[in-house]
């Protein structure tokens, strides 16, 4: 891809011209793990977060990465670029391997990898299907092996819809590609962080934010039932900001488009997002 600026082991170059070896351990086993770190208006948002998130997916894979190394990639990649609104997407592999091996070597030397592009940052309607939560059990980790994230949301998409809500035997997880907050009676409820769902950063953030504003967002275990009893359903993710769910296909619901308590955690968001409070100075 043309006048995309990427970053393969320290050199920069465009994205078209970055070669990497097929047997890199990411290529054959997935085995790497990425961040996305947006910017808004020239700044970056929640930085540290999404670096410390990276470092304890490196930490948990035993991926012996340079993490300053990695900031700096990723702050120049902003700082070069001249985008106003984007995000980089910035990955981290074990290596290559001299012949593909599940066990590997523990001399490998890590690789990097990344781009930034231009992207507006929009609240949108969601359609979602419901799905069993086929994927692994380290969730928690943000690791490149997203084959049953793929599966479901082609699925979905199949089906008109945006994108899934998945829950394994009936409890809820997360989205495929974002946490889920819904609306029972006025209270907010999300799923509490465990193996099977990530720690997602939009959703740290509005939880931190909604408490400072007086809206308390409970955690804990909840059922496809509980959701199907919601006037107001959200998804959030780092591109998604929050996007409110509209339609369950399939199912009969009780969700209220542009319900109050939705306005107002995105509004909370929204004001937070843009005015700089939860962003670090692109430098």
């Amino acid at each position: 891809m043309k006048n995309i600026l990427g970053v393969f082991n320290g050199k920069f170059q465009d994205l078209d011209k970055i070669k990497v070896s097929p047997l890199s351990r990411a290529y054959t086993f997935s085995d790497s793990v990425y961040e996305v770190i947006p910017f808004y208006n020239n700044k970056i948002i929640a930085f540290e977060k999404h670096i410390n998130r990276l470092s304890n997916s490196c930490d948990a894979l035993n991926i012996k990465s340079n993490i300053s190394l990695c900031s700096d990639e990723i702050l120049h990649l902003i700082s070069t670029s001249k985008l106003k609104n984007g995000y980089v997407y910035y990955q981290i592999s074990r290596g290559v391997d001299a012949l593909r091996s599940h066990i590997y070597d523990t001399s490998l030397e890590v690789e990097t990898f990344g781009y930034i592009v231009d992207y507006q940052f929009e609240s949108k309607d969601l359609k979602v299907s419901l799905c069993e939560d086929i994927r692994w059990q380290r969730c928690d980790i943000k690791s490149t092996s997203l084959l049953g994230n793929v599966m479901s949301m082609n699925q979905s998409k199949n089906n008109h819809c945006d994108e899934v809500i998945m829950h394994k035997d009936g409890e809820l997880t997360e989205g495929g590609a974002s946490n889920v907050f819904f609306v029972i009676e006025g209270n907010i409820y999300t799923p509490s962080l465990s193996s099977n769902i990530l720690p997602g950063i939009t959703r740290e953030l509005l939880i931190s934010e909604s408490n400072k504003n007086g809206i308390y967002i409970e955690e804990g275990k909840y059922s496809v039932n509980d959701l199907l009893q919601a006037e107001s359903i959200w998804l959030t993710s780092s591109t998604k900001c929050l996007g409110q769910v509209i339609e369950i296909i399939g199912y009969e619901t009780k969700i209220e488009l542009n319900n109050e308590v939705f306005q107002k955690c995105n509004k909370i968001f929204k004001n937070a997002f843009l005015s700089g409070q939860l962003n670090n100075n692109i430098i």
